[in-house]
């Protein structure tokens, strides 16, 4: 799209607003690619993730595993994450997200083929981590790294469309896999008619075989390959219009190598208040159908308080994303984390439908806000060049957390007290200490290597200066 140079600043203003929704001839690709990413995140994510609450109660009653036992699947996923988050995020710098997507939407596809086979405890561990490691290589990674290379001003908003992909499908497709599985968990046995929980996965598996080539088609790793810019806007050109800048950038964005960015105090303050909040997110969504099943609540009703959650949270995602692009990103983030642990407040003492379905509500705004923002923020602090390695390398903490938290939970609950109440508290107060890690953050910096060329060119034109 041709850069923006003159006009009224009012109409200017307008134009901006329209621009990520005005779906007509000529729209800035990044645009696209954010809805692209969105179909994505609904394919390789959505079926594993927001779906964890059916597969749960589903396998409990139809195997008898223990909780347990089913958290070990989530364990090796995060073990397998661990190690190769680092990895998908070379391999995406490397060799750019198209061919990601591509790979990772076919691993997926398999994983959920070889699920739909499970007979015992050891092959549905395996398909877990198939499935997970698809996931990992081909659906949010590659996606966001694609749109923090076409956006700069909007990247906020651009990251929050796949995540509204994310929240839509939980929407809709989680309610229908329920449908679909037509298992009575209260009752474990199967309902005639339905397709079951293996034929779903089969659907899910073929849908992800089918889709992955045509997607990765689409995909475009950098606007700078198709002669565009960032935001759609000339650098060369953009002074005519006057600045365009979000609320956290200056004149010069920051751009590390992966080696500068784990040196600074601001990638581990993000790293760790990005594990911290995430872990309640990943316990929801592990144990929420066991909570309200063991609270005497059936699976169609489990599936309506996911729906609330991530109805609530597709639109604060959008929500979330505008206010990262217009107040510093780190207040926001705050707020809508501290709200998560609000939310698991509300859980711990939920015995009614209303009461879930108000925890959903409270989990729909904090999670659905803070998602984009906790993605985008890498981009803010640490630039383009290397944003995939430097996701991919501070998703190990997170991982590792992730490990502890969601045996932890089970242990707890199966060993110990018998009930969630204790463990959900305590990870409830460690979200909202992680939230407080981006209060501190300050304000982005340049990298250590671009206050050198700064500082070369200063003196440069000194001497040019004093030999005037």
């Amino acid at each position: 799209m041709p850069a923006v140079s003159g006009g009224s600043p009012l109409l200017l203003r307008a134009n901006e607003i329209a621009h990520p929704v005005r779906l007509a001839r000529g729209l800035f690709y990044g645009w696209w690619l954010a809805v692209i990413g969105a179909v994505i995140m609904v394919i390789g994510t959505v079926p594993l993730f927001q779906a964890l609450s059916l597969w749960m109660p589903v396998l409990q009653g139809h195997f008898g595993w223990t909780t347990t036992q089913l958290s070990w699947a989530f364990t090796l996923t995060r073990v397998e994450g661990t190690v190769m988050g680092p990895i998908a995020g070379w391999g995406v710098d490397k060799f750019g997200p198209r061919k990601m997507v591509a790979i990772g939407l076919l691993v997926f596809a398999a994983g959920f083929i070889l699920f739909s086979r499970t007979s015992n405890l050891w092959m549905f561990y395996l398909s877990f981590v198939v499935i997970s490691l698809g996931a990992g290589l081909g659906s949010w990674l590659p996606a966001n790294t694609a749109l923090n290379n076409w956006f700069r001003v909007r990247r906020s908003t651009a990251m929050s469309i796949p995540m509204l992909g994310f929240g839509l499908g939980g929407v809709v497709i989680v309610p229908l896999m329920a449908w679909m599985m037509g298992w009575d968990a209260q009752a474990a046995a199967a309902i005639p008619g339905r397709l079951g929980w293996q034929n779903t996965a089969l659907v899910v598996g073929a849908v992800g075989l089918v889709a992955s080539f045509p997607l990765a088609w689409l995909v475009r790793n950098r606007p700078e390959d198709y002669g565009q810019h960032p935001d759609g806007i000339d650098p060369a050109t953009a002074s005519d219009a006057g600045p365009r800048q979000s609320a956290n950038g200056g004149a010069v964005a920051p751009d590390y190598t992966w080696q500068e960015s784990v040196r600074t105090r601001a990638f581990w303050l993000i790293t760790m208040g990005h594990a911290s909040s995430s872990i309640i997110i990943i316990s929801v969504m592990t144990y929420l159908g066991l909570v309200m099943v063991e609270r005497g609540f059936n699976l169609v009703q489990v599936g309506l308080v996911i729906s609330v959650q991530t109805a609530v949270s597709t639109a604060f995602m959008v929500i979330g994303g505008m206010v990262g692009d217009r107040i510093p990103i780190r207040i926001a983030i705050w707020g809508f984390s501290f709200l998560q642990s609000i939310a698991i407040t509300v859980l711990l003492f939920a015995e009614t439908l209303p009461l879930f379905f108000l925890f959903g509500i409270l989990m729909g705004i904090g999670f659905g806000g803070r998602t984009p923002l906790t993605t985008s923020i890498r981009g803010v602090y640490f630039g383009r060049s290397s944003f995939a390695r430097i996701t991919g390398i501070s998703m190990i903490p997170m991982n590792i957390m992730f490990i502890v938290v969601v045996p932890y939970i089970a242990w707890m609950k199966d060993s110990i007290t018998g009930t969630y109440t204790l463990p959900f508290a305590t990870i409830a107060i460690v979200s909202a200490i992680g939230s407080f890690m981006f209060l501190v953050l300050g304000n982005p910096q340049l990298s250590p290597s671009q206050r050198r060329q700064a500082d070369v060119r200063r003196l440069v034109t000194r001497g040019a200066g004093a030999s005037d």
